[in-house]
């Protein structure tokens, strides 16, 4: 198979620095819920299950940073902040989409294959593996 472009050196450090800030499992889940509608801040937190407070302040900062999300404050008592996604963000949950739903569909697959070789090479070889790879 051909690949589509040439990748010059630059290409592979550029890319690996977009999936460490939308790779993160928080980013996603962040993004797909902001595709829904513009939230609040609780709002956003409560319907992400298993995010901390600070957690979710980074996630939306970094997402922010990228171009990917904006934060409205509106002049009320209390005051009001909304997150919502940019056109870049709007752009993104297409293909962040398309993985979650690759995901759902062969996780079934990727059990079986994990079982398999956790049987074959135990979890313990794994480990080990990854803690002398790091």
């Amino acid at each position: 198979m051909k690949p589509r472009h040439t990748h010059l050196p630059g290409d592979c450090r550029a890319i690996s620095d977009v999936l460490a800030r939308v790779g993160d499992k928080w980013s996603v889940l962040v993004v797909t819920r902001l595709g829904e509608r513009p939230m609040r801040f609780n709002e956003l937190r409560r319907s992400i299950g298993g995010i901390s407070q600070r957690m979710l302040t980074l996630t939306l900062r970094g997402l922010e940073r990228d171009g990917l999300v904006t934060r409205t404050v509106f002049p009320t008592i209390p005051p009001r902040v909304d997150y919502e996604l940019t056109a870049l963000g709007r752009d993104l949950l297409e293909p962040v989409s398309a993985l979650g739903a690759w995901a759902i569909r062969n996780q079934p697959k990727i059990a079986r294959a994990r079982e398999k070789f956790d049987g074959l090479n135990g979890k313990q070889g794994l480990k080990q593996d990854l803690a002398g790879a790091a």
